[in-house]
């Protein structure tokens, strides 16, 4: 071994100890979270780190996203280059050539060459969108951030300039094949013929080339690259579950002194790899309704300044004595209760995330703890909270009348029936709103015109839970849940029919946690079922052109796309367009998370960012799927004087079909 390999093996010997130092603070840092389990399905989980980090699917999911695969691919062919020439260095005549083959060695070569170009054009490109086209993802109000950003971007430029250089000179002196180097081989112009020691300037920029990958190694850990570490056991131990599912909390734990999470340890360890894992690529705000309508929220700072939060407790909370030490509240100098109040729990952010991080939680869990431990919550909540508690339900209206809706129309009681097929859980919206009652009355029409076996429960229905859970307030939602599934498990039934996407993934997601499991079927499913079994007709209509609008709960949560627009493409006279955001991408009508009982005050109001779009498309009618959402876009058109546009359910929509025939 030559001196120069020597100095090179310490060198790299130390950068992997320092390394392996800060790698393990990190973990420990991590470990000052709360434990948590649940990873089986190894195989799965192997799957979609090939699918999430060497396909990089939800990157490339989006134009933009094939700067990065390209970034990404390149660095890695890259790096095999720099592998092979440090062990060349440290092993002399050690090469690709020698151990695999000249072909297979210059496939490398080639690649190498041919991406590290395409890198090239990435990173200037990557530098004109950062500063010049400035897209709503990449408005980030961090100077630190977009100048280390362009520090990044800077070294794998000079990087891979140094690559071509110190293959152009191998070019010169016949040590590189050039077939499989045509870059490289336009940059060995350079060197031809030069009065100049090429063994000398290859040691120099092969050293300058090596010294910065191993400074690469020690800055990623404190950088925004840290994601490099974070993303892939992020991915791999991702929730494999219902997207968004929120923890269960256990109100029997004597050793709890407070329910919700006010300072970082109260969240688990696979949280705060949440925060490694972010890739700050801003994509999360550009989807977030809140954000888009200038509310404080931002999902990318919240985790980029939970992310400094955690970096500052560090060294406070490892070099401390024992865990007596008080944490640092995260309220309200890291995340405001402005932040955490803004949230729709939509779930936008979630499903564009590539590294899989779940800011929907975490933003409960902050909730939890102003509604449960410090009683702090917007002053709206409160008349909410009270009616559920007394009347079971968020309108102020006596649990007694639950059921009035029904009255004439000879609707099955589940008390009187005991034994059915299918159980209508109507819900709060159903039983108590004049237009969520007119949905009730609507598909029970249409269940008896199909001859379905079902019932409801009435006044032995009460709220399923939901709101109150992503409102904060876990244990009245806890309340509220034990008891339905106490009174669902009086009666003999086969499945769950709801209207409320809100209700459907409350049932299908969360009761289970609760120990109750039934199939629970959304009524735009129920009804394309009812419609393909000749049970029902899809009916007609005069010429009508409307849009169908994507409920955040339905498409997005539970994956309920097709099923609505093929019912409503079943009705004759029905012409279909489509918002520019729909499907998994649609936009919030802003009433989820407990919103739809907040006032919007801050920015403009999500319901009518929905509405200007609508007019923009120029639509006829807007069809739905949800109460909440149909509610929101009856409002939105109020406030902005349009009386032309109808919003109908589906339901109404195909009741609406019959009366026309």
């Amino acid at each position: 071994m030559t001196v120069e390999g020597i100095v090179l093996v310490v060198l790299f010997a130390a950068t992997l100890v320092v390394f392996g130092f800060v790698v393990r603070m990190l973990i420990r840092t991590l470990l000052l979270g709360k434990p948590q389990g649940g990873f089986g399905d190894p195989l799965r989980r192997f799957w979609s780190v090939i699918v999430h980090v060497a396909g990089q699917a939800r990157v490339l999911s989006q134009p933009a996203g094939l700067g990065h695969f390209l970034i990404f691919w390149g660095f890695i062919f890259i790096t095999l280059g720099t592998i092979e020439h440090m062990l060349g260095m440290i092993i002399p005549g050690f090469s690709y050539t020698a151990i695999f083959g000249s072909a297979v060695a210059g496939w490398i070569s080639l690649l190498q060459d041919l991406l590290a170009l395409l890198v090239l054009f990435a990173i200037i490109y990557s530098l004109y969108r950062r500063f010049i086209i400035r897209p709503v993802r990449l408005k980030i109000d961090d100077p630190a951030a977009r100048n280390e950003a362009v520090f990044i971007l800077s070294l794998i430029f000079i990087l891979i300039l140094l690559m071509y250089c110190i293959k152009a000179i191998g070019i010169v002196e016949g040590t590189i094949d050039e077939s499989y180097a045509p870059v490289s081989r336009i940059v060995s112009g350079l060197f031809e013929g030069r009065d100049i020691d090429l063994g000398l300037m290859e040691s120099v920029f092969a050293w300058i080339h090596h010294l910065i990958i191993f400074f690469f190694l020690l800055y990623v850990p404190f950088s925004k690259h840290i994601h490099i570490l974070g993303a892939i056991p992020n991915i791999y131990l991702r929730n494999l579950g219902p997207m968004g599912t929120l923890s269960r909390m256990d109100f029997e734990d004597e050793t709890a002194d407070k329910f919700g999470n006010s300072e970082l340890r109260d969240f688990t360890w696979k949280q705060l790899l949440d925060l490694y894992a972010c890739t700050e690529c801003g994509r999360c705000q550009a989807a977030c309704p809140a954000f888009l309508t200038d509310k404080p929220l931002s999902p990318f700072r919240m985790i980029h300044r939970m992310r400094g939060h955690l970096t500052d407790e560090r060294k406070r909370l490892l070099n401390s004595a024992g865990d007596d030490i008080e944490g640092t509240p995260i309220i309200p100098e890291t995340v405001t209760e402005d932040e955490i109040w803004a949230c729709t729990t939509c779930g936008a952010c979630m499903q564009e995330c590539p590294p899989f991080i779940e800011h929907v939680q975490k933003i409960v869990d902050l909730r939890r703890y102003l509604v449960m431990t410090e009683s702090r919550f917007p002053s709206e909540m409160q008349p909410v909270f009270k009616n559920m508690e007394v009347n079971y339900n968020p309108w102020s209206m006596g649990y007694s009348t639950r059921a009035d809706w029904a009255e004439g129309l000879d609707i099955p009681l589940a008390s009187e029936k005991k034994e059915f097929d299918v159980l209508f859980w109507v819900g709060c919206s159903g039983s108590f709103d004049a237009r969520g009652q007119n949905i009730s009355r609507a598909l029970s029409s249409l269940l008896k015109k199909a001859e379905v076996d079902f019932a409801i429960l009435g006044t032995e229905e009460i709220c399923c839970g939901e709101t109150a859970r992503r409102m904060g307030n876990e244990y009245l939602a806890q309340t509220l849940i034990e008891a339905n599934i106490e009174t669902m498990k009086k009666y003999s039934f086969n499945r769950i029919l709801t209207f409320c996407p809100h209700g459907l993934n409350t049932f299908r997601v969360e009761y289970p946690q609760f120990g109750f499991e039934r199939p629970v079927i959304h009524h735009s499913e129920f009804l394309l079922e009812l419609v393909r079994e000749g049970r029902l007709p899809a009916g007609a209509v005069e010429i009508k052109k409307g849009a169908y609008h994507d409920s955040c709960y339905l498409g997005r949560y539970n994956d309920i796309i097709d099923q609505p627009r093929e019912l409503i493409k079943m009705i004759d006279g029905v012409s279909l367009s489509e918002f520019g955001r729909h499907g998994k991408r649609s936009f919030c009508c802003g009433a989820g998370g407990g919103r739809m009982w907040m006032e919007e005050d801050i920015g403009k109001r999500i319901n009518e960012e929905r509405v200007d779009e609508s007019l923009e498309l120029g639509v006829g009618d807007i069809f739905t799927a949800c109460p909440f959402c149909l509610t929101m876009f009856e409002d939105g058109l109020k406030s902005r004087n349009i009386e032309n546009i109808k919003v109908l359910d589906i339901a109404e929509l195909m009741v609406e079909a019959y009366s026309a025939e």
